[in-house]
């Protein structure tokens, strides 16, 4: 009995080749866009995080600490989004830093992405 060659061919099809690819290529293209997004919210998150817990850095005051802060921001080449996405303040012997920001990355023509950071610390000033 002769089947036929069909029969036993084997394998995926131009088509779904394709489209298998153009969906990967969507990902690969979100994932480049998004990644330096990321990547400057974790340098600026760790500057933030280790002036917290920094007592040297504590003790400055309010506009030294900030001064500080933006020449970390500067030193590693990030800058944040808008001037008042950090505000630090200082009740009853607490600083509090509260980092609150959104990026719009644009997508493809009309479609942006809106990643939001929300991060908050806080110290007993020395």
């Amino acid at each position: 009995m002769d089947k036929g060659i069909a029969q036993y061919q084997r394998g995926a099809s131009f088509t779904s080749t394709l489209i298998s690819l153009i969906v990967a290529g969507i990902f690969f293209t979100v994932g480049f866009k998004l990644f330096s997004v990321y990547w400057d919210h974790a340098t600026i998150n760790s500057i933030v995080q280790t002036t917290s817990e920094d007592p040297d850095e504590l003790s400055k005051s309010l506009r030294e600490l900030r001064r500080d802060l933006d020449k970390k921001f500067y030193i590693n080449q990030v800058e944040l989004p808008e001037k008042d996405s950090l505000k630090v303040r200082l009740e009853e012997g607490v600083l509090y830093f509260d980092l609150v920001y959104e990026v719009r990355v644009p997508m493809f023509y009309n479609v942006d992405a809106l990643v939001m950071f929300e991060e908050h610390y806080e110290a007993i000033k020395p």
